[in-house]
């Protein structure tokens, strides 16, 4: 399997752009700590600050994306997260690096809509499964990476390489993305024997649209989880004696079980508008997330990792598959799939914030809610799936159906 070089270099600056961006907001957490006593309940505020702003700019950013080019909308983004960066090596006061976090944020919403629509430009369907395969390897691979080797990197050169490795990397991405853009669109192309097959009947345009709302439903509470996980990890270190270097090993579990769970389902098709692997990636992911944050136990912690790892990945996948193979407008579809996700990143931590702020004597009070939002979650998932497929004509007796029973027994 080969790739243009133009696509290759996009591929590149998404893996940057991934160690980046999760070595600077995953451990912008341990740092608030550090610097400035920051407790699991300050760090849920900032957790919501942020994917609040997250949500909001996404929209904008993909928006964006469409009407001025793929391109133009990335190099905006990482000029803002670079200079954001670099004036962040100077500040000193918690307000500020808060400032700091919420600009570099908004460049952010820039960036990623316009590569995932980079990465699957001029591919028709077979070409966008594995185009998006490749894309969750690359990015998630490298923010695994950057999660488990941050705590040793801020141990080892001190809490300024908080700023100082993120900016380097941004200067990197702007010469690729440089290099890149001069080398024209790609035109489009086919499926070759070495990518991988695409499975089943093809969808029609009802279940699309279906599955479609029923992963950006999905996505946004996977994201909670994650965005809730990731801000009380200094909290659940400090619980278990962990130094931050153990901290980013043994909670980087999860990012390497949700990577491994996108090379299988890029391999993979047959999970494509399928219900169930949807509705039962979503029950795993509540029943792991509450053994990782309620049980002070580090092998519970490490091995319910795993589990959450693979219910992120299906859940991520689709949200992205989906948005990708439901119409032409790719960068606005990329911008919706990540407003989604700052929703998720803002709700959670949000819901865990408040629950510490009225009982705060209940440590625990902030996990319960979370957990407790992400049954509401399910539930409705499972709601708009029977509600729409009453309407839309491919539930249990539907043609749609009976094609795929049938496909099966071939």
């Amino acid at each position: 399997m080969s790739l243009p070089l133009r696509t290759t270099l996009y591929f590149v600056v998404a893996g940057l752009n991934s160690f980046g961006t999760t070595l600077f907001f995953y451990y912008f957490y341990f740092f608030a700590r550090h610097e400035f006593g920051f407790d699991n309940r300050q760090n849920l505020w900032l957790a919501a600050l942020q994917g609040g702003l997250y949500a909001v700019g996404s929209w904008v950013g993909g928006r964006c994306a469409q009407r001025w080019g793929y391109g133009q909308a990335l190099r905006v983004g990482l000029v803002a997260m670079g200079t954001c960066l670099a004036g962040g090596t100077l500040m000193e006061e918690a307000r500020q690096h808060v400032a700091v976090l919420a600009v570099v944020t908004l460049g952010m919403c820039f960036t990623w809509p316009a590569l995932e629509a980079l990465v699957t430009e001029g591919e028709d369907r077979a070409g966008i499964q594995r185009s998006v395969g490749l894309y969750n390897l690359v990015w998630a691979g490298a923010g695994a990476l950057a999660y488990f080797l941050g705590g040793a990197i801020l141990d080892r050169c001190g809490m300024a390489a908080l700023h100082w490795v993120p900016l380097g990397i941004v200067g990197l991405e702007l010469a690729v993305a440089e290099v890149a853009g001069r080398l024209g669109s790609p035109r489009a192309r086919t499926m070759s024997p070495a990518d991988p097959p695409s499975e089943g009947p093809q969808p029609s345009v009802a279940e699309q649209r279906l599955f479609l709302k029923m992963a950006w439903l999905a996505n946004p509470f996977a994201y909670m989880a994650i965005q809730t996980l990731v801000a009380v990890m200094p909290g659940i270190a400090s619980r278990l004696a962990l130094s931050t270097t153990w901290a980013g090993i043994c909670g980087s579990v999860w990012c390497f079980a949700r990577l491994g769970a996108f090379a299988l389902l890029w391999r993979w098709a047959g999970w494509h508008y399928r219900f169930g692997w949807l509705l039962g990636a979503f029950t795993a992911l509540v029943a792991s997330f509450a053994a990782v944050v309620l049980v002070p136990n580090l092998a519970v912690v490490v091995t319910a990792q795993l589990l959450f790892g693979l219910a992120l990945g299906l859940i991520y996948y689709s949200s992205l598959f989906y948005s990708m193979d439901a119409g032409e407008a790719k960068g606005e579809h990329g911008g919706i799939h990540e407003a989604a996700i700052g929703l998720g990143n803002m709700s959670g931590p949000l819901i865990g914030a408040l629950a510490l702020q009225l009982w705060p004597a209940r440590l625990e009070s902030g996990a319960v809610a979370v957990s407790l939002l992400l049954v509401g979650g399910w539930l409705a998932l499972l709601r708009l799936r029977l509600r729409q497929t009453r309407g839309a004509g491919v539930g249990l007796g539907s043609p749609a159906h009976a094609e795929r029973r049938a496909a099966r027994t071939r």
